[in-house]
């Protein structure tokens, strides 16, 4: 007997979710993409069975191919598909809201209707995207119960299962690392297990809904809080005169300890919001009047990383004379992880942004990235560094590390490097002649 999967949005999420899903025995799966300008296009890739993901993405390409031929997956932007599935996946965006960081549900409360519509009886739904603690009982539960008279626990099925992949490892992370499952009764934890068993090698971990949502963005918080500590030592290394990286490594020679590494600044569809989502549940659910302020404190930190970025830059262009109001920025790296396209909240815009309103012209260049409205964007790294002032390198792609000295000292008008990734050997940067400055180390 077939079982068949619905799986909606087809992002870094969705897609290799379905693949996966797809490529197991007796499933047969289909991926709903809501067709608009930006990503309408991703259907047709889809069906064509080309990945619409740019980056180096190990198997996914192979396995899309793999199943469309076969006939086991296919993308469609008609949602009355859903009478017809047993299991169905949510994993669309959960943005929040820049002024006040509240979530914003809009795309999946617009899913859970769609469900709620054409929900049949007995279907098992899962909710993969992350939420804020309490959202798939008091937000996505209701809705869909109201569309499809039906009640969750006894006429259906609602689990959440939250994702833990990141860009160049979209199928390892699904694949290879223990899964969390939490339904709203025993029995919806039970399915969705089962389903993830397909495809998950590593252990999966029953438990209940809030529960699951809470080890969401409780993990990444952990995880935010981290960084925004090595972030902050790299400040005080700066302003010291050290070099943060030989003192990261010299506290990492314990082996029970593990600083992260800084950098120009946090982004990623998870880490930039999931604290602010913690807080949101924390706020509508919970009993006490608290406030997350240590995780709030990290947020800063991380935020202002890209803005440190634009003062160093201003540091170096001052250094040699340059006008900053003349100068011609290029940033290298849009996306927010190397080697992938994905510029989900990257912290490339915020520098871009706070530069342009210095009123520079800044270029920003990534060779992987086709699609950057927030800033000029050019996949030609001789175009962005012609005559450039300054570059400030924000993302670490394996092509920035081929630049050789003598490249920036040909092509830029005046060759101030600011390295964000600690991509460069400062030494020999500066005995080039060039102005090279970096997040964490001092003079």
């Amino acid at each position: 007997m077939t079982t068949k999967i619905a799986v909606i949005g087809m992002g870094y999420v969705g897609i290799p979710a379905a693949a996966l899903l797809a490529d197991v025995e007796g499933y047969d799966v289909t991926g709903i993409q809501r067709r608009s300008a930006r990503s309408g296009w991703k259907i047709e890739a889809l069906n064509n069975g080309k990945s619409p993901i740019e980056g180096d993405e190990p198997g996914l390409d192979e396995l899309i191919a793999r199943v469309v031929d076969k006939g086991s997956f296919r993308v469609t932007d008609d949602y009355s598909v859903i009478k017809e599935m047993d299991i169905i996946l949510i994993d669309v965006q959960t943005p929040t809201d820049a002024e006040d960081h509240s979530p914003s549900y809009n795309s999946i409360k617009e899913v859970s209707r769609e469900i709620g519509t054409y929900l049949k009886k007995g279907a098992l739904m899962i909710t993969e995207s992350t939420v804020a603690p309490g959202t798939t009982q008091h937000i996505i539960q209701p809705i869909v119960e109201r569309k499809s008279g039906l009640t969750a626990g006894k006429d259906f099925y609602l689990a959440y299962s939250y994702e833990r992949v990141m860009p160049g490892k979209l199928i390892e992370n699904i694949v290879n690392l223990p899964r969390i499952v939490g339904g709203v009764c025993k029995k919806s934890e039970e399915l969705a297990v089962e389903m993830y068993s397909n495809i998950v090698n590593k252990k999966i971990y029953s438990t209940d809904v809030l529960t699951a949502e809470t080890t969401k963005t409780m993990e990444n918080a952990y995880r935010d809080v981290n960084i925004a500590f090595a972030n902050e030592m790299a400040l005080i290394c700066e302003s010291l005169g050290v070099d943060i990286y030989e003192v990261r490594e010299l506290i990492n020679s314990r082996e029970d300890r593990h600083m992260h590494i800084p950098g120009a600044g946090v982004g990623g569809h998870c880490l930039p919001k999931d604290t602010w989502l913690l807080r949101y549940g924390l706020k509508q659910y919970g009993t006490s009047d608290m406030e997350t302020r240590f995780v709030a404190l990290a947020r800063e930190i991380n935020d202002n990383m890209p803005i440190h970025m634009a003062e160093l830059a201003m540091k170096g262009l001052e250094e040699r004379g340059v006008d900053l109001e003349e100068a011609k920025f290029a940033v290298l790296g849009v996306a927010y992880l190397e080697d992938s396209d994905d510029t989900r909240n990257t912290p490339a815009y915020s520098l871009i942004n706070y530069l342009e309103a210095k009123g520079v012209h800044v270029i920003a260049h990534d060779p992987f990235v086709r699609d950057f409205p927030e800033a000029e964007l050019t996949a030609d790294l001789d175009v962005a560094l012609k005559d450039a002032d300054c570059v400030c390198l924000v993302t670490k792609h394996k092509q920035y590390y081929d630049i050789d000295p003598n490249r920036f000292l040909k092509t830029m008008k005046n060759p101030v490097v600011i390295d964000g990734r600690n991509v460069y050997d400062k030494q020999t940067m500066l005995d080039a002649g060039i102005t090279y400055k970096a997040v964490g180390k001092g003079k």
